[in-house]
C-alpha cells in the first residue's frame, strides 16, 4: 500500500487494503550502454523525493534512512544526452530526467480522495469542517491528489463557495509562512454543486463532476453529512446509489444526534446499513478528537504510577463535568427536541467515561479499543430517576445586565420542560469499579465554560496529619484533574509542608499546563477526526453496538422524565446550577470539585 508521509502529521495511506494494491512500477535508465533498474514500489514520500543518481560505470548499492535502495555510479566525461541502443531503447543522461519520468508515472497512478461536505452552507461546515480541512492541507496531511466539493440546496457558484470559506480560514499561530499562498492553493481545490438531499439525479451530476477531477485514477470518496438527522437516510441513499466510488473506497461521516432513544437509534442504524457496510459508517463525536481525551489512555497505560491506582481500591469517585457560560444562542428549536442529556451526557461524557474506565486493550487497534469500551457500557446500571437531577435556567440580572431565560428564546415553547442542566450518578458493576460513583454534570448558562475529568482519591488511612487539616478531610484528598477545555492541562493535587519552622500544610498542584509546556498550537478535534476518516482509522469513531449500549443506559430514564413530565429545578443564568446537584453528590459523600477549585 503506497504511503505518503510528512514530517508534520501521520503518514497517509490512500489505498484500501482490500480493494486496490498497485504493483511496483519499474523504470530503466541507461547510461552509455550500462543499464540500471530503479524500482519504485510502495515507498514513502521521502523516497520519491530522493535524488536518483546514475553517474558511473561502477555500481554502488546503498540504502537511504528509510530503507529504500539507491544506485550510484562514478561519472564519465563526454556524456551523450540520448543514445539509441541496439535494442531500440533510449539511454537517459541525467538523473533529473529519470526522476521526472518516475514522478510522472507515480502521479498518474496515485489514487485521489474526493471529500464532499453535504450541507456545505451550514454553520458547522463553515466554522469547523472547511477550516479543519485547510489546516490538514497546510500541514501537508492530505494526499497530493484531492478535491473538496460543497453540496447543499443553496444556489452558489464555485467562486461563491470559495469566498464564503475564505472568511473562516486561519493559519496556525506558530506557522504563518506562506499563509496567503496556501489559502489560495487550497481554495482552488474547492468546488460547489447545488442539489437536493433526496435527489439521485443531483447526486449523479455530482458524481460526473467528481469523475472529471479524478481523471480516471482510483477514486476514494468521503462524504461528510453536516445536515439535520431527518435527512441522513435520503442523502446516504442518493450518495450510495449515484455517487459511490467504482474502484476505491466510499466512507460516510455521520454527525450526532444518532437518534433520540434506543428505538430511533436502531432504526437509523438499520436504514444506514441498507446502503452502507458498518466499516463505511464513521459516527463522529468530536469530543473524542480532543487532545486531552486522546491523551487519557496515554496517561494511564504508559505511566506506571497511575495504572495500579486506577480502581475502586484507591479512587473514591470520578467526576465528568461539562459547563457552558451561554444559553441556547439561537439553537433553541434544535435543542428543545433533544435537551442536555441527549446533547451532552449520552454521547460526549459517556464516551469519555468508557475510555477512562475500560480495561487495558489487547492492542491500539480500533476494534480492540472499542471492544473494551463496549464492555464498560454493558457493565453499567441503567440510570434511575433518584440518581438524576434536571434543571433549566431562568432569567437573571447581574451587573445591570439582564440575561434571558431558556423559554425567552422565540424558538422554544413557553411551557417547555426540556432540561438545560443535568447531574447524574452512574455505577459500573465490575470488579474494578464496584461501588465507585461516576458523577456527571452538564449544563448551559452556568458561571464558566469548562470540560474536565476529576479523579478524587481515597483518604490516607490513619493519616498522621489529620489534625492539621481539621474536620474538612476533603482538603487532604489527592485529586487528579484533566482539563479538556479551555486552557488544556493535567494537574495532580498533593499535600505539602509550607516552608518555615512550624508544621503548616498546604495543597499544591503538580501541573502540566499545555500552553506553557508546548509552543505548538493544539489542533482542532475535527482535524484529527477528518484525518482518521481519510486514513480509515476507526479508533475514535463509535461502533453500532457501542451506540446501542449507550442508549440502553439512558432510554428508560428519558422516557420516564417525559411521561411523568418532571418539572426541572430552575437556576439563575450565570450561576453554578441547581442546588439539587449538590444534594445528589452529598448522597454519595462527594463534593463537586469545580466548586472548591478556584
Amino acid at each position: 500500500m503506497a504511503t505518503l508521509s510528512s514530517t508534520h502529521c501521520r503518514s497517509y495511506s490512500p489505498l484500501p487494503s482490500s480493494s486496490y494494491a498497485p504493483s511496483s512500477s519499474s523504470y530503466l535508465c541507461f547510461k552509455l550502454g550500462h543499464r540500471q533498474r530503479v524500482s519504485v514500489s510502495s515507498g514513502s514520500k521521502r523516497f520519491l523525493e530522493a535524488k536518483v543518481s546514475i553517474q558511473s560505470h561502477t555500481n554502488s548499492v546503498g540504502r537511504t534512512q528509510d530503507g529504500a535502495v539507491t544506485t550510484t555510479v562514478a561519472p564519465i566525461e563526454n556524456d551523450i544526452p540520448f543514445k539509441k541502443l541496439k535494442d531500440g531503447l533510449l539511454s537517459v543522461s541525467s538523473s533529473d530526467e529519470c526522476k521526472d519520468a518516475m514522478t510522472f508515472e507515480i502521479n498518474e497512478n496515485e489514487p485521489t480522495v474526493s471529500i464532499t461536505v453535504v450541507g456545505a452552507s451550514g454553520d458547522l461546515a463553515k466554522k469547523k469542517i472547511f477550516p479543519a480541512l485547510f489546516a490538514l492541507y497546510y500541514e501537508d496531511c492530505l494526499p497530493q491528489q484531492f478535491t473538496i466539493y460543497g453540496y447543499a440546496r443553496s444556489k452558489m457558484s464555485d467562486a461563491d463557495l470559495r469566498h464564503m470559506v475564505s472568511k473562516t480560514l486561519t493559519c496556525r499561530i506558530d506557522k504563518r509562512e506562506n499563509c496567503t499562498e496556501k489559502m489560495e492553493q487550497f481554495l482552488k481545490r474547492c468546488f460547489y454543486h447545488s442539489g437536493q438531499y433526496d435527489s439521485p439525479e443531483n447526486f449523479a451530476e455530482l458524481d460526473k463532476k467528481l469523475k472529471e477531477h479524478e481523471g480516471g485514477r482510483v477514486s476514494n470518496r468521503l462524504f461528510y453529512l453536516s445536515i439535520p438527522p431527518n435527512i441522513f437516510i435520503d442523502s446516504v441513499r442518493c450518495a450510495s446509489l449515484s455517487a459511490s466510488s467504482g474502484n476505491g473506497w466510499t466512507r460516510v461521516i455521520v454527525e450526532k444526534p444518532f437518534g433520540r432513544d434506543s428505538e430511533s437509534s436502531a432504526a437509523l442504524t438499520k436504514a444506514l446499513k441498507q446502503y452502507l457496510e458498518e466499516d463505511q459508517i464513521f459516527r463522529i463525536d468530536h469530543y473524542l478528537g480532543k487532545e486531552l481525551v486522546e491523551n487519557l489512555s496515554v496517561l494511564r497505560f504508559s505511566n506506571l504510577i497511575f495504572e495500579p491506582l486506577w480502581s475502586r481500591q484507591y479512587i473514591r469517585n470520578v467526576q465528568l463535568i461539562f459547563s457552558e457560560d451561554f444559553g441556547t444562542e439561537g439553537r433553541g428549536g434544535y435543542f428543545d427536541n433533544y435537551g442536555i442529556i441527549r446533547d451532552i451526557m449520552q454521547n460526549h461524557l459517556l464516551q469519555i467515561l468508557a475510555l477512562f474506565a475500560m480495561e487495558t486493550p489487547v492492542s491500539l487497534d480500533a476494534e480492540d479499543i472499542r471492544n473494551e469500551k463496549v464492555k464498560v457500557l454493558r457493565s453499567m446500571r441503567p440510570l434511575q430517576l433518584e440518581n438524576m437531577v434536571v434543571g433549566q435556567y431562568k432569567s437573571h440580572t447581574k451587573g445591570g445586565v439582564t440575561y434571558p431565560a431558556y423559554t425567552d428564546d422565540k424558538t422554544v415553547p413557553d411551557d417547555s420542560l426540556t432540561p438545560t442542566f443535568a447531574a447524574a450518578a452512574l455505577f459500573i458493576d465490575n470488579a474494578r469499579w464496584d461501588g465507585v460513583p461516576f458523577l456527571m454534570k452538564a449544563g448551559k448558562a452556568l458561571h464558566n465554560k469548562r470540560a474536565e475529568i476529576r479523579v478524587q482519591f481515597r483518604h490516607v488511612p490513619g493519616n498522621l496529619y489529620n489534625r492539621n487539616f481539621g474536620t474538612d478531610l476533603d482538603c487532604a484528598t489527592n485529586e487528579l484533574v484533566i482539563r479538556v477545555q479551555p486552557d488544556e492541562a493535567i494537574y495532580l493535587k498533593i499535600n505539602n509542608k509550607v516552608p518555615g519552622l512550624g508544621m503548616r500544610l498546604d495543597r499544591s498542584n503538580l501541573n502540566l499546563h499545555y500552553a506553557a509546556r508546548y509552543s505548538k498550537e493544539i489542533p482542532c478535534a475535527y482535524e484529527r477526526l477528518l484525518l482518521d476518516a481519510v486514513e480509515g482509522e476507526r479508533r475514535l469513531f463509535i461502533r453500532s453496538d457501542e451506540l446501542d449500549a449507550a442508549w440502553a443506559l439512558f432510554t428508560p430514564l428519558l422516557k420516564e422524565l417525559e411521561e411523568k413530565k418532571i418539572i426541572p429545578e430552575y437556576y439563575p443564568y450565570g450561576s453554578r446550577g441547581p442546588v439539587g446537584a449538590h444534594y445528589l453528590a452529598a448522597k454519595y459523600n462527594v463534593r463537586w470539585g469545580d466548586g472548591v477549585d478556584q
